[in-house]
């Protein structure tokens, strides 16, 4: 779906270096919850945010090309330090997941306008997979240190009787550009990008929303209804 939508698809190693995580603001913010290979100084992703926009790392774009939009299938690897106990078992909260991350790179008067098509694309998505969700912008309390703003989307546990985050939007205007001298040409005039990132989806969680919201009792059974949209992918309707 974000293919259709015009996000270019890149695939990219699980090892960074120090310089990347720097980049887009997860070290030094993020460093506790990332794994470090320490003989070889390198990072597993925690999120394929970190490869996308480090690809662009000192690059001058010409303005004609912008907006881009890029996306990427990953593992993501993190520590979670802190997060422990029944509350957050199973699939909640795990060390290694399955994430596609869409970003985009704009000029810097464009990106409230590219970070509203962001939220809906991910509305777009929750909307055809028929989950209950809710979007909450955060408060700057709560922002990470490379965010302007930022958009939690949430998917509701049946079981749990809560709301578990499946995506995060964010417009970094040029904090990330200015650690990366991302910049664009106009007018033969160089102005930094600005860069937001976004999950698209983040999949432990939302396959526990999918399992929970369409759960059934039939007969001495419960079964499983799969979404009209993924019974192309499955080949069966009901699980």
């Amino acid at each position: 779906m974000n293919i259709k939508c015009g996000y270019k698809e890149i695939s990219f190693p699980y090892l960074v270096n120090e310089k990347s995580v720097f980049s887009t603001g997860q070290f030094p913010d993020k460093e506790n919850q990332m794994y470090f290979l320490k003989k070889e100084k390198l990072y597993l992703i925690p999120t394929g945010e970190v490869p996308l926009i480090n690809y662009y790392q000192n690059k001058i774009l010409l303005e004609k090309y912008l907006p881009i939009k890029n996306t990427t299938y990953t593992s993501c690897f993190r520590r979670e330090a802190g997060s422990y106990g029944s509350k957050v078992k199973g699939l909640n909260r795990i060390h290694q997941f399955d994430k596609v991350e869409i970003i985009q790179i704009t000029k810097n008067n464009l990106s409230n306008i590219a970070l509203k098509e962001m939220i809906n694309h991910i509305k777009n998505i929750l909307n055809i997979l028929k989950i209950k969700f809710r979007i909450i912008k955060l408060c700057n309390k709560n922002l990470g240190i490379s965010s302007y703003e930022t958009y939690d989307f949430e998917v509701y546990s049946l079981y749990q009787k809560k709301w578990l985050e499946v995506s995060s939007v964010s417009n970094c205007t040029e904090y990330q550009s200015r650690r990366l001298n991302l910049k664009y040409k106009k007018n033969n005039k160089n102005f930094f990008c600005h860069t937001l990132n976004g999950s698209s989806l983040a999949l432990p969680r939302l396959i526990i929303a999918l399992l929970e919201n369409n759960l059934e009792k039939y007969k001495d059974k419960w079964i499983v209804n799969i979404p009209d949209v993924l019974i192309p992918y499955t080949g069966f309707n009901k699980l």
